[in-house]
This record gives C-alpha cells, structure tokens and sequence, in this order.
C-alpha cells in the first residue's frame, strides 16, 4: 500500500466530490464539504500555499470510513 502525502486542497475537494460530496462551502479559513444523503460534513482547510497534512489527510480517511485501498483508487 502507498504511503500517505501531503495533498493540495483541491485534490481532497476532487476525491471528496468522486464520493459524493457536494461544496465546497465557504466558512473562514476551511471550506466544507457535505454529503446531502447521510449529512456529514467534512472541513477542507485552505491555508495560502499549504498542503493539507498527513495526518490531517489520514482523519479524513477515518471521518468518511473507508479504507487507504479505496481513497487511493479514487
């Protein structure tokens, strides 16, 4: 299995939209994402010239409840 890497923004708004996820949303320094059918809403941070973190990427992953396999092949 790949490693986890720091991702641009808008990389995670794309494999979050392949989900179904709607937005981005604005709200301050983090947009939302929203999925309309089970409610959830996950916050992308926008940071001037910032890559979202591993660490942060990796929460992502446990908040939508799929596996790295799956977040890869997205």
């Amino acid at each position: 299995m790949p490693r986890l890497t720091p991702l641009k923004p808008q990389e995670v708004i794309r494999k979050l939209v392949r989900l179904g996820y709607e937005g981005p949303y604005p709200g301050g320094r983090h947009q939302r994402m929203v999925n309309l059918e089970t409610g959830k809403v996950i916050p992308v941070p926008f940071h001037k010239g910032r890559d979202v973190s591993v660490g942060l990427v990796a929460e992502i992953i446990r908040e939508l409840g799929i596996s790295r396999e799956d977040w890869f092949a997205l």
